[in-house]
C-alpha cells in the first residue's frame, strides 16, 4: 500500500505547488483565475504541503486569513491522521 500512497502524495503536492504558481501568473496577467475551492480540495486530498509552500514562495494569497489558517489546519489534521494509522 505504501508503494502507492507515497508517490500519489508526491504527485498531489507537486501539482498543488504548480497550481499556486499558475494562479499567481494568472493574477499578475489579469487572466481567468483558478477557484479558491480548488486549492482547498487539493489540500484535503493530500496536496496541502505543496499548496502551502507555493503560497509562501510566490507570496500568493498570504493576506487571506482562511488560507493562512485552514491550510495549516489541514496539514495538522493529516499529520495526526497519518500518525494514528502508523501507530494503530
Amino acid at each position: 500500500m505504501q508503494n502507492f500512497i507515497i508517490p500519489l502524495l508526491a504527485v498531489l503536492n507537486i501539482f498543488g505547488f504548480i497550481l499556486v504558481s499558475l494562479d499567481k501568473f494568472k493574477a499578475k496577467n489579469k487572466l481567468w483565475r483558478i477557484p479558491e475551492r480548488s486549492f482547498f480540495l487539493l489540500s484535503i486530498l493530500g496536496g496541502s504541503i505543496g499548496v502551502y509552500i507555493g503560497l509562501f514562495l510566490f507570496h500568493h494569497k498570504t493576506r487571506n486569513w482562511y488560507f493562512m489558517t485552514l491550510i495549516p489546519f489541514i496539514i495538522m489534521a493529516q499529520t495526526i491522521f497519518i500518525y494514528y494509522l502508523v501507530n494503530k
